[in-house]
C-alpha cells in the first residue's frame, strides 16, 4: 500500500483559494489512480475529484466543477487540488485517497475503490 499525508488546509474567507497538497510514499505512486474525498461534521465522505496513472484523465463531482482542479506529479509523488472561489459549504476535511488497481472510471466516485487513505486537511471557509 501507499502511505498518504496531506497537507495545506486551513481557514480562509469565502471567495479565497486554498491548494491541498498529498504527498506519497511507496514504490509503486504512478501506477494508482488518486481522489480527493471531503466529509463535513454530522455527513458522509463525499467524492470531490480523481485524476488516472497518467494525469490525463481528470473527474470531478458536478458539485465542485470549475472551482476545483486535481493535479498530480508522480516524479514528486505529489497530488494537489486547487480550490478556487471557496464557499462557506467546503468546509469539510478533506482526505487524498489511493485506488485499488483494476478500477474503472465509474467507481473512482466511490469510497470502496480506495485502499489507502491519508488522515485528512482541515478546510474552514469564513462568510
Amino acid at each position: 500500500q501507499v502511505q498518504l499525508v496531506e497537507s495545506g488546509g486551513g481557514l480562509v474567507q469565502a471567495g479565497g483559494s486554498l491548494r491541498l497538497s498529498c504527498a506519497a510514499s511507496g514504490r509503486t505512486f504512478s501506477a494508482y489512480v488518486m481522489g480527493w474525498f471531503r466529509q463535513a461534521p454530522g455527513k458522509e465522505r463525499e467524492f470531490v475529484a480523481a485524476i488516472n496513472w497518467s494525469g490525463g484523465g481528470t473527474y470531478y463531482a458536478d458539485s465542485v466543477k470549475g472551482r476545483f482542479t486535481i493535479s498530480r506529479d508522480t516524479a514528486k509523488n505529489t497530488v494537489w487540488l486547487q480550490i478556487n472561489n471557496l464557499i462557506p459549504e467546503d468546509t469539510a476535511v478533506f482526505y487524498c485517497a489511493a485506488a485499488t488497481s483494476g478500477q474503472t472510471p465509474t467507481n473512482y466516485y466511490s469510497t470502496r475503490a480506495y485502499a489507502s487513505w491519508g488522515q485528512g486537511t482541515q478546510v474552514t471557509v469564513s462568510s
